[in-house]
């Protein structure tokens, strides 16, 4: 395989890089480098966790710093449009380490937060712009940002974007920017309302696909595991209890923040990822994941595309989801660059078309069991010894604010569990780690949860430890299996 050098990258990118321990491309990367960095229109396509994120960044840093216009107020370089907050600060945080040394500014521009930052940091001029639709086009009618000085654009996970519906806000802005200048598109499918844009946007562009749309990951294992409704929960929790990192997702956002809540009064150290709950909350919550504090965290599909965290063991598909895409992309926040993962999906009786279905469509081949709570399979496929933390009782009385300025009982003085512990990122970092990091924020909707605080594991199998962990939230939690588990079938609305 070629080295970075040897495709072309310059060498202080190629040693910025290292420093990150990047030091070989992969497959995407090696495909589309030496299109991109001589200023050629490129459409990527590979599977998440296949490191396109690199693909895009790498000849975007390249260009911009041999290029000999420099920055200047208001009028941006390069532009990459993401769908998603969190997508878009992951891309940033990619992009920082590398900039640096080339002596390149720059920012993320998205809703959720306060515009004056933004506006501040556009006055004063940077070279790269990574923005969610919205935002960006509330500055560009604000005269904040104008888009004629654009040399690079680059649309990532544009699929998703004409799933949110994004495709004309994208188009308006796409019309923005001049139309000699250099357009990438990266995605993990091309299909849809993408051909739209590749049509109007792109010219004689080059395509690298690197797997199949829908192949499965060889070292991600698939179970379905046929239970009665009222075993929902206990499953949950036997399996959420075990060592190492769980993300489960759920098909809406009450479902998320009432699941969360019950592994909580449960036991189980676990925070929330919806569209709920404000910026900052999302942002807490996901370095909570990140970093340990919290080991579930359970999430809409938010966080089933462009989000990495190192080392998630475990993808349970709590509700399966409406579409094999997104069964695609939940299941790929395990299982990244080559590590291994397991992905279960709970079916009731009620949802046993569904899923069928669904993972025919996805070209997966599951392994099927019907089992109860105690079941050995539970054990196999999250090993380890199960240990809980035992939650206090509620409280409803007014919190004091701390010396850092969380509320205990629910960050800033919001509801739900105290603010998670600041990440110190402790966890190993593998190849994609470096070119994927995973950074906390990013989409046009306002997502998140208070998190919970991070309790310390201990006591035995089974028994609380009365470490004290706290509960997810102020209010009681209306308790039970049944609470949480309303019969939702496999192919109902979409959550948002």
């Amino acid at each position: 395989m070629s080295t970075f050098s040897e495709l072309g990258l310059p060498t202080p990118l190629v040693a910025a890089l290292a420093t990150q321990g990047v030091t070989e491309p992969f497959p995407i990367q090696a495909a589309t480098l030496p299109h991109t960095l001589a200023g050629r229109d490129v459409l990527g396509r590979g599977r998440t966790g296949s490191g396109k994120t690199y693909g895009f960044v790498l000849p975007l840093l390249a260009r911009l710093a041999a290029g000999p216009t420099r920055r200047k107020p208001g009028r941006p370089r390069a532009l990459i449009l993401a769908p998603t907050r969190e997508l878009a600060t992951q891309i940033e945080a990619s992009i920082l380490p590398l900039a640096k040394p080339l002596g390149l500014k720059t920012t993320t521009i998205f809703g959720g937060v306060s515009a004056n930052p933004q506006i501040t940091r556009l006055r004063d001029g940077v070279d790269i712009v990574v923005a969610c639709p919205g935002r960006l086009a509330d500055h560009m009618r604000s005269g904040h940002v104008k888009l004629d000085a654009i040399e690079i654009t680059v649309l990532d996970e544009a699929d998703h974007m004409a799933d949110l519906g994004f495709l004309p806000e994208v188009r308006r802005i796409m019309d923005a920017t001049p139309s000699r200048g250099q357009r990438m598109l990266f995605s993990a499918t091309l299909d849809n309302g993408v051909d739209v844009l590749v049509k109007r946007f792109m010219t004689d562009p080059i395509t690298h696909s690197v797997d199949s749309a829908q192949s499965p990951v060889s070292t991600m294992e698939h179970h379905v595991l046929h239970l009665e409704e009222t075993h929902r929960l206990p499953v949950l929790v036997d399996l959420t209890a075990a060592p190492g990192r769980t993300l489960v997702f759920t098909r809406t956002k009450s479902r998320a923040k009432a699941l969360t809540r019950k592994l909580v009064a449960s036991g189980v150290p676990a925070v929330e990822l919806h569209g709920n709950l404000g910026q900052n909350a999302r942002t807490r919550n996901l370095e909570a994941f990140s970093s340990g504090a919290a080991k579930t965290l359970v999430a809409t599909d938010i966080a089933a595309r462009g989000i990495h965290v190192d080392d998630v063991r475990l993808v349970i598909h709590a509700d399966p989801p409406v579409e094999h895409k997104a069964y695609l992309h939940r299941s790929g926040r395990t299982a990244r660059a080559g590590a291994s993962g397991t992905v279960v999906t709970l079916m009731t009786d009620a949802q046993v078309r569904d899923v069928r279905d669904l993972t025919r469509k996805a070209g997966i081949k599951p392994t099927t069991t019907q089992l109860g709570p105690g079941h050995p399979l539970l054990a196999e496929l999250a090993p380890g010894e199960r240990t809980f933390s035992k939650a206090p009782a509620v409280d409803n009385r007014p919190k004091k604010v701390t010396a850092t300025g969380a509320a205990p009982g629910g960050g800033r003085g919001r509801r739900g569990g105290p603010a998670a512990p600041k990440d110190n990122r402790g966890g190993q970092r593998s190849r994609v780690a470096g070119q994927e990091r995973s950074a906390g924020s990013g989409s046009r909707r306002s997502d998140g949860a208070a998190a919970s605080g991070g309790p310390r594991r201990s006591g035995t199998t089974g028994k609380p430890s009365g470490t004290g962990a706290p509960a997810a939230g102020n209010r009681r939690s209306s308790g039970g299996a049944a609470a949480f588990s309303s019969g939702t079938r496999a192919g109902g609305r979409r959550p948002r």
